[in-house]
């Protein structure tokens, strides 16, 4: 423990195109230590939520360098979302590598796009990187930031994009008074700016934001997304990491994926220097606490109350300091599992000896909203149950309800609602399993096999898993999204003939709860779930270019040799042991 702390402010740390990006850092007085980096473009001198983080860091030891990314604070230059990272990542790296109170480790923390950074500067293959602490990012940036099923991740996407923009236009003194105000006025009307269309029609973001039209222009995974993607480059990225997220965060796929990626794909040396730690949390994860959405956890669910801090730091320790203290000989895996209110460590994500159960979708084509005859059943149905039909209108489209949301707390709330709002619609097809009579514990990625036919050449399917209570409370547990014309491939989009029954996979990411005797599991089936994705106009133009709209009747088919399907991880309790903490 330091008992003095000396603080640099406005460093200043050349990037190879001469470019200055302006870093705080914080570190023991008089020392030589290993460093801790944090690069982000939410302003390094406010802290933030990783503030208390930093300065333990720096107490315990630890030179923690807060700098600001490319673009954003003080640092010069232009920013870009993603594509100067890795390189940006390598020459403050290698500038703080070579500072006399570095020792010449370095280590990598925050969560979000400073997730992004950790990411990107670990795939920049720097040999002073040594170990890394990425909280709720993605491993993606297609499939799970931007886009996820084929479709456009709409409120997060444009509402972060605003919240950036305003940043950047206020203290650029060549942007307008006329944009900045517009810009104001679009993220504080975000319900009427997502509605506009076509998807890039605010000229307002085209000079301080031009990446946002970028994106549109990339509805499908190319080049332009490869080059950035992280899962491709697992079996070069030579670092430990400890990968953290929640349940209703929205880069949970990108969090399990990053961790599940190294552990099998990684350099043989940093396969067993993987650790996942996954929370009931919103994207704000370790720092929100409860409640989550409108439901309590306990708390026993908070980042505190498992001291997820020190966690980090005895991590750094390992790895930058030789200072095993056996966190390298834990459980990989620490996860909090829903139901049973417990946190639970297991060996590997999936977790071992998961067994895939199917949950058929049965009616007698009558399964529109919960008053429905919709059935979850395991045994598979019979021939002669006619399909479920809804018509979707991208004009009335479902309103988003919860979920793994970011990062609007006003227009967006994540987490935890009560789905019977939802459900009460017409063009949703709710499906419902008899109550439980022995727990059924769920831990692992959720799929759902949907085999259904549209009047449109294009159109969306969604998809959501909902844990109902004895008193009907219907509690979201995942949901997921696919874009028709990328049911085979996001790489070459293919149209829908009209009226043919195609087979989906709908990938709803993962949970970790336990249906408890009395409970009964639901599945919901519809097109839309706005505006957390946009609406797909069902019109089979370019995904993002229509203003025009139109209807489509779709239909679920489920009988004979079609057996849609809720397909469910099943673990027992060998699979995970209880995590003992002392409170």
């Amino acid at each position: 423990m330091s008992e003095s702390i000396t603080v640099d402010r406005m460093l200043a740390v050349p990037m190879r195109d001469g470019v200055i990006l302006r870093a705080d850092v914080y570190r023991p007085t008089g020392q030589r230590c290993p460093a801790l980096v944090f690069r982000t473009p939410y302003d390094r001198t406010g802290l933030g939520m990783y503030g208390t983080f930093a300065l333990r860091a720096a107490s315990a030891g630890y030179a923690v360098v807060m700098q600001d990314v490319r673009g954003r604070g003080a640092s010069g230059g232009e920013f870009t979302p993603f594509v100067n990272e890795r390189e940006d990542g390598y020459d403050s790296i290698d500038w703080i590598a070579a500072q006399p109170w570095c020792d010449g480790n370095v280590g990598m923390f925050g969560g979000s796009y400073d997730g992004v950074t950790q990411w990107q500067a670990a795939m920049s293959g720097h040999p002073a990187l040594k170990a890394i602490a990425p909280n709720v990012t993605a491993s993606s940036y297609h499939h799970g930031w931007v886009y996820r099923g084929g479709a456009f991740q709409l409120s997060f996407s444009l509402g972060w994009t605003l919240s950036l923009a305003a940043h950047n236009a206020a203290r650029d003194p060549s942007v307008s008074g006329e944009i900045r105000a517009a810009l104001v006025d679009a993220a504080d009307r975000l319900p009427d700016t997502t509605g506009v269309l076509p998807l890039g029609d605010h000229p307002y973001l085209d000079t301080v934001a031009p990446y946002y039209r970028e994106w549109l222009r990339h509805p499908g995974y190319d080049e332009f997304w490869e080059r950035l993607d992280v899962s491709r480059a697992y079996p070069e990225i030579n670092v430990a990491a400890f990968n953290m997220g929640g349940w209703y965060d929205t880069f949970l796929l990108g969090t399990l994926a990053n961790f599940a990626g190294m552990r099998a794909h990684g350099p043989a040396a940093v396969r067993d220097r993987q650790r996942l730690l996954i929370g009931p949390w919103p994207h704000a994860g370790l720092f929100s606490g409860n409640p989550v959405g409108e439901w309590n956890f306990g708390g026993r669910a908070t980042g505190p109350a498992i001291d997820a801090d020190g966690m980090q730091l005895r991590w750094f320790d390992t790895w930058l300091r030789d200072g095993d203290d056996g966190i390298a000989g834990e459980p990989p895996v620490l996860l909090f599992t829903m139901g049973a209110d417990e946190w639970r460590v297991a060996d590997s994500w999936p977790l071992p000896g998961t067994e895939y159960e199917d949950w058929y979708l049965h009616s007698g084509g009558r399964a529109n909203t919960l008053h429905g005859d919709g059935e979850l059943r395991r045994d598979r149905p019979t021939f002669g149950q006619p399909p479920d039909s809804f018509v979707y209108n991208p004009r009335n489209p479902v309103p988003t309800l919860g979920g793994a949301l970011c990062c609007n707390p006003v227009y967006t709330r994540g987490g935890v609602y009560d789905q019977r709002p939802i459900e009460a619609r017409t063009d949703i097809l709710v499906y419902t399993s008899e109550p439980l009579t022995e727990p059924l514990d769920v831990t692992g990625p959720v799929t759902v096999v949907l085999h259904a036919a549209s009047t449109a050449t294009d159109t969306d399917w969604t998809a959501k898993l909902v844990d109902v209570g004895p008193g009907g409370y219907a509690r979201n547990l995942a949901d997921g999204i696919i874009r028709a014309r990328y049911r085979e491939s996001t790489s070459e989009p293919q149209l829908l003939t009209p009226g043919e029954v195609v087979e989906y996979r709908i990938d709803l990411g993962a949970t970790s709860n336990v249906f408890q005797p009395g409970h009964r599991i639901r599945l919901e089936v519809s097109s839309s779930n706005f505006p957390h994705f946009d609406r797909n106009p069902n019109t089979g133009q370019p995904p993002g270019t229509s203003a025009e709209m139109t209807s489509a009747l779709q239909s679920v088919h489920h009988a004979g040799p079609y057996l849609s399907r809720l397909v469910l991880p099943v673990v027992t309790p060998e699979s995970a042991r209880p995590y003992r903490k002392e409170y």
